[in-house]
C-alpha cells in the first residue's frame, strides 16, 4: 500500500512537472495575438483672422469648425491617438516673421480625453496668419514614432500666407521621408487658388480635398477620415528601387511605395518558383504640373534582360494617377526541382514637366506584387487577362452571329412581301 501511494504521487509529481515544463515553452495561445499600433491622427485647424467670417450656415468659419470638432471628438474610436495642431491662433500683429511661426499643438498625439480637448477647442478665436507649411511640418513632428499608420487633416479656410515656404513642397517632402503619412485637406471656401493648393498637399500624399459649406459636412467628413485611419485597408512597405536589376530590392507580396523621378527607370526584383503566376501593377501620381502626353512602362524582364512582357499606358492632359499591370505565369518543370526564377520588374515613365515646376522629390509611386498558383498551361489565356471564360466570348459571339442573320433574313422578308403589295 505504501509503495502504490509514493508511487502515484511520484507520478503525480513527474506529471505536473511536465505539465508546467510543456506550458513555458509552448507559444502563446492564438487568443494572445500581438496587438497592433494604435494609428495617430492629428487634426490641423486654421484659426487665422479670415475664420471670423459668417458665411457656413449662419454662423462663423470658426463656430462652425468647433461644434464640428466636438461631433468628431464624440466619436473617435477607442483605439485611436488623436492630437490638435493650430495655426494662426496667437499672433494677431502684422510682423510677418513672427506670424509665419504661429503654430503649436493644442492637444497632444494619444489616448482622448475627450472633455479636456473640447476645453482646448473651446477656447480658440480668430486671430494671425495662415502658415499652413509650418503647421504641416509641425504636425509630422507631433506623430513620429512607431510603426502604426498617420494621418493629418488640414482644415482651413485660405491660402498660405507664408511663402515662399510652400505648402504643396512641405507636404512632398514629409511624403519622400516614407513614413507612410497621408494628408487630407478640407477648404471651407469654394474659391479656385485655395482649392487647387489644398487639393496639391493631399495629392502629394496619396490623400483626398474635399469642398465643405455646412457644419454637418465637415463633421461627417472627419469622422470619415479618423474612421479611415483607425480600420486601414492595408499599409504600404516603402523601398528604393534601384538602377539596375542586380541591385535590386527582392520583393515579397504586398504593397510597396516608392518615388520616381521624371524620365527615370527604377528596378525590382521577385521570385517566382515553377507553378506560379506573378501579377504587378504599378501607378505612377502626377503630384504637380506636368506637360501633355506622357507614359508609363512596367516590364518583367529575365535576370539575363530578356523581355518576358510588358505592359503600358500612356495619356495627354492633366492627370492624378497612370497605372499599368502585367501577369506572368511559370510553368511547373517535370522534374522534383523546383528552381525559382528571378524576375526583374522594371518601372519607367515618360513624363516632364514645365522649367517653373520642381522636379524633386520625386512622383510618388505606388507597386503591388502579387504571387499565386498559375494556371493549369502557361498559355492558357487566363493568364493574359480573360479568365477561363474564353467559352463565354466564343458563345457570345455565335449568338450575335445567329441574331444578325436571323434580323437580316426577316429584313428580306418584310422587304419582299412590302414589294409584292
Amino acid at each position: 500500500m505504501i509503495i502504490r501511494r509514493r508511487l502515484t504521487v511520484g507520478v503525480g509529481i513527474l506529471l505536473a512537472t511536465l505539465t508546467a515544463g510543456l506550458g513555458s515553452a509552448l507559444p502563446a495561445s492564438a487568443d494572445e495575438t500581438p496587438t497592433k499600433a494604435s494609428p495617430k491622427v492629428e487634426l490641423v485647424l486654421d484659426v487665422s483672422g479670415s475664420m471670423r467670417t459668417r458665411d457656413i450656415d449662419g454662423q462663423s468659419r470658426m463656430s462652425a469648425a468647433k461644434q464640428a470638432f466636438n461631433e468628431v471628438l464624440d466619436a473617435v474610436p477607442e483605439q485611436v491617438q488623436l492630437g490638435i495642431r493650430t495655426l494662426g491662433a496667437d499672433y494677431p500683429g502684422d510682423d510677418r516673421k513672427v506670424g509665419c511661426k504661429d503654430t503649436k499643438q493644442l492637444y497632444p498625439v494619444g489616448p482622448l480625453d475627450r472633455t479636456e480637448a473640447k476645453t482646448a477647442v473651446a477656447t480658440l478665436a480668430p486671430t494671425g496668419w495662415t502658415p499652413i507649411g509650418p503647421a504641416l511640418l509641425g504636425a509630422a513632428d507631433d506623430l513620429e514614432g512607431g510603426d502604426s499608420t498617420r494621418r493629418i487633416v488640414l482644415i482651413s479656410d485660405g491660402e498660405d500666407t507664408c511663402g515662399p515656404l510652400d505648402p504643396c513642397e512641405v507636404a512632398r517632402d514629409i511624403a519622400a521621408r516614407g513614413i507612410h503619412l497621408v494628408i487630407d485637406t478640407l477648404g471651407l471656401v469654394p474659391n479656385a487658388k485655395i482649392r487647387q493648393q489644398l487639393t496639391c498637399i493631399a495629392e502629394a500624399t496619396g490623400g483626398t480635398y474635399t469642398a465643405v459649406q455646412h457644419t454637418d459636412e465637415l463633421s461627417g467628413r472627419v469622422k470619415q477620415l479618423v474612421d479611415r485611419a483607425a480600420e486601414p485597408v492595408v499599409t504600404p512597405v516603402a523601398t528604393k528601387g534601384a538602377d539596375s536589376c542586380t541591385d535590386a530590392p527582392e520583393l515579397k507580396p504586398g504593397l510597396y511605395t516608392d518615388r520616381e523621378k521624371f524620365a527615370e527607370h527604377r528596378w525590382y526584383k521577385v521570385e517566382l518558383l515553377p507553378g506560379q503566376e506573378l501579377r504587378a501593377s504599378v501607378s505612377v501620381f502626377a503630384d504637380r504640373a506636368v506637360n501633355n502626353d506622357y507614359g508609363m512602362l512596367l516590364r518583367a524582364v529575365t535576370s539575363h534582360g530578356r523581355e518576358i512582357v510588358r505592359g503600358s499606358e500612356s495619356g495627354t492632359g492633366r492627370t492624378d494617377a497612370i497605372s499599368s499591370g502585367l501577369r506572368y505565369p511559370k510553368p511547373e518543370q517535370d522534374d522534383d526541382e523546383r528552381t525559382p526564377e528571378t524576375v526583374c520588374l522594371q518601372v519607367s515613365n515618360s513624363f516632364s514637366a514645365p522649367a517653373s515646376v520642381k522636379t524633386t522629390p520625386g512622383m510618388p509611386l505606388e507597386l503591388t506584387v502579387d504571387v499565386v498558383d498559375a494556371p493549369d498551361e502557361a498559355a492558357d489565356v487566363a493568364a493574359f487577362g480573360l479568365g477561363h471564360g474564353w467559352w463565354l466570348l466564343g458563345l457570345l459571339t455565335l449568338t450575335g452571329l445567329i441574331v444578325g442573320l436571323l434580323f437580316g433574313w426577316i429584313s428580306r422578308w418584310r422587304i419582299a412581301v412590302w414589294r409584292t403589295r
